[in-house]
């Protein structure tokens, strides 16, 4: 048996051992407002900058409100193509009864994440933020297109997860908060553990009959998405719903601030090493 097949049968067990129906998992409040702490105001996108400063609690705990909400909603709107990727995928690039199986364990997952994260937006926001990326296509080479696609799995589930970690246990937040950032984690720990090693794969398989040119050029790409992944957190619709005026110079602010450049390279940290030591990067990016 392959390495990742024994893999993707322990991640098996234990899904079947932690298996779960998502309307019962989690006890959901009638009412949650933006008088509580929903998300630890560190991770607030806004956080150490001149603006958030100026904000009273009860302003900073609105913005956490509608933060948690941005947030969910593009965990929702990450999961989904990865859904729709993984369907498309699972009976024709994976050919191992083992890893196929616990593919269709991760599918339920995140079918499950789906649900709880739109409950939670619809129930207490009203709404769920849309997605803001548009593709762009552009020339691959042989087998990038699978790389591309558990690489942008691993970025949508490493950065999520940094976040659930985190408020997992703050208790200033909400228990709801609380209880659906962990639940989320447990499983994702899986997710990640399965999707470093099928990437490791992946690039081993396919990369090694590239051009230094073509390697290049998916680094380059990579580096691209990983930025571009992280200025979706900074959401002016999110502003605007907090009550901020000028929502669009919030974000300018959140971009260029040093600390939330810091915060977002520490938060990649773990998952910019993983891909070094896989070499799928030559070495840890400074993300801007």
């Amino acid at each position: 048996m392959t390495q990742i097949a024994e893999i993707a049968q322990k991640m098996t067990r234990a899904s079947k051992k932690f298996f779960y129906d998502p309307s019962t998992k989690l006890d959901w409040p009638e009412h949650l407002d933006a008088s509580e702490w929903t998300m630890s105001p560190e991770l607030v996108s806004l956080y150490g900058t001149e603006l958030w400063a100026s904000m009273s609690e009860a302003e900073q705990k609105k913005l956490s409100f509608y933060e948690t909400g941005g947030f969910f909603s593009l965990v929702l709107n990450g999961e989904r193509p990865l859904l729709e990727g993984m369907s498309h995928r699972l009976y024709t690039l994976e050919k191992d009864l083992e890893v196929t199986e616990y593919m269709h364990h991760f599918l339920d997952e995140e079918n499950k994440h789906m649900m709880m994260f739109s409950t939670y937006c619809r129930k207490y926001l009203g709404k769920i933020y849309p997605e803001k990326k548009i593709p762009v296509a552009r020339p691959m080479a042989k087998g990038e297109d699978d790389i591309a696609f558990f690489t942008k799995v691993l970025v949508v589930e490493e950065l999520s997860d940094y976040y659930n970690v985190f408020m997992s246990d703050d208790d200033r937040l909400a228990k709801i908060c609380r209880d659906l950032n962990r639940a989320h984690h447990v499983d994702e720990a899986r997710h990640i553990h399965f999707g470093r090693e099928y990437l490791k794969g992946l690039w081993e398989r396919h990369a090694s009959g590239w051009t230094q040119a073509e390697i290049d050029s998916f680094r380059g790409w990579l580096v691209d998405y990983i930025n571009a992944s992280w200025r979706d957190f900074l959401n002016p619709s999110v502003y605007r719903d907090a009550g901020i005026k000028d929502a669009y110079a919030a974000r300018e602010m959140a971009i260029h601030s040093a600390v939330s450049r810091e915060h977002r390279n520490r938060a990649s940290v773990r998952f910019l090493k993983n891909l070094v030591a896989c070499e799928i990067l030559p070495k840890v990016p400074e993300l801007q």
